[in-house]
């Protein structure tokens, strides 16, 4: 992805101490964020603190920002984290198309480990970008399959376990099947995905990062 020249003045400008490029910064990214977040939590109060702490964490992280690494992919990627910051407070696993750090996160009080943590993540955005577009076609063709087969209870159980973030147990509550239902389930998905994984240029993708190990 190029960066973007609006974005760069407006990173510079903030730079300089320009409140109103801060102000233009979150006018033309919150909306974007939020609803990135609202997908996957789907409670708007707590998504709106996962967007402003995400802007905090650019913020904290702005020495260390590389002006040649895409300002969406950065801060989406910082908003991830904190997404996943989120999921597992609540006992939620991330979902996929986070493709978050396993690594955790430091504490507030802490802004050089969080820089570090924010300019890794950045770094890692290109790479992540084509991960999530992987996903997103392998898992969209397997739906579609589901649903010309009826198998039904499949495509339900992945929503539950992969969007929701559901651990095994309750998914086989809620689908009133049995927990070895789900594994079998959740262990052919997994493996369709490898498969799919091994044939194309994702050979080395982290299924443990991903929450499908």
């Amino acid at each position: 992805m190029p960066v973007d020249e609006t974005d760069r003045l407006l990173v510079q400008r903030i730079r300089q101490g320009d409140s109103q490029a801060w102000e233009e910064l979150i006018a033309r990214y919150e909306g974007r964020l939020l609803a990135f977040v609202m997908s996957r939590l789907g409670k708007r109060a707590v998504s709106e603190d996962v967007v402003q702490e995400a802007f905090l964490g650019f913020v904290v992280s702005l020495p260390n920002y590389n002006d040649k690494t895409p300002l969406e992919s950065y801060l989406f990627a910082i908003a991830a984290h904190k997404l996943t910051d989120t999921l597992r407070r609540e006992g939620r696993r991330p979902t996929i198309p986070l493709m978050a750090s396993t690594e955790t996160s430091a504490p507030a009080a802490e802004p050089r480990a969080n820089v570090r943590m924010a300019s890794s993540i950045a770094r890692s955005g290109e790479r992540r970008s084509v991960e999530e577009a992987f996903l997103r076609e392998t898992l969209e063709s397997m739906i579609a399959s589901w649903k010309e087969k009826g198998e039904y209870e499949r495509m339900m159980c992945m929503e539950l376990l992969f969007v929701l973030g559901l651990p095994n147990k309750e998914a086989a509550q809620r689908l009133r099947i049995s927990e070895q239902a789900v594994a079998n389930h959740k262990h052919f998905v997994v493996s369709k995905l490898k498969q799919a994984a091994e044939s194309s240029l994702l050979r080395d993708l982290n299924f443990e990062n991903l929450g499908l190990s």
